[in-house]
């Protein structure tokens, strides 16, 4: 829970709201695609499978004062081997009526603060695009670092796809 947010188990409950997020161009902008329902149904078992393994993975994020569903946020181990794996991640994701007003790094550091105090994680890292200059702010506002040198092509993206370039941010469990 954050100052205007709720954060609950990411699941089956949330497949409405979500696919419809899922399905939004404007979301997705960043991604290969948009998500189909069936391709938001596999996700969420991934998520209920992952906490199931380490106990800890996406939360829905929900507004206080209306209980509106917003998005998630939340800590996954990375899913591809890099230079940097294995790695534990966060990320968010946000419907598009609710960008700009501060939500994505409230939840990405309540997401921070159960990856250290609770899981004791030494490190969490974050990535994206090198072209997604929101989820970049939103990383350097939750007080991630990049290193240039860390900066990968992603394995999932075919050679020379316009996403395939991405940053890499980083954060250390504070001493």
């Amino acid at each position: 829970m954050t100052r205007r947010l709720t954060l609950e188990p990411l699941d089956a409950a949330h497949l409405d709201a979500l696919a419809e997020m899922n399905a939004d161009k404007r979301v997705m902008e960043f991604f290969p695609a948009p998500m189909t329902r069936a391709d938001t149904a596999a996700f969420l078992a991934h998520v209920a499978a992952h906490r199931e393994a380490h106990g800890f993975s996406l939360n829905a994020v929900r507004l206080k004062d209306t209980g509106a569903f917003i998005g998630f946020t939340g800590l996954l181990h990375t899913a591809f081997e890099a230079h940097f794996t294995p790695a534990v991640e966060v990320g968010w994701r946000l419907a598009a009526a609710h960008w700009g007003q501060g939500y994505a790094p409230e939840a990405a550091r309540a997401a921070l603060e159960e990856g250290f105090e609770t899981h004791r994680l030494a490190e969490i890292v974050s990535f994206t695009s090198a072209l997604n200059m929101r989820s970049r702010r939103v990383m350097e506002k939750i007080g991630m670092r990049r290193d240039a040198a860390d900066d990968f092509d992603h394995p999932k993206l075919p050679d020379g796809h316009r996403l395939r370039p991405h940053v890499l941010y980083r954060l250390a469990r504070p001493a």
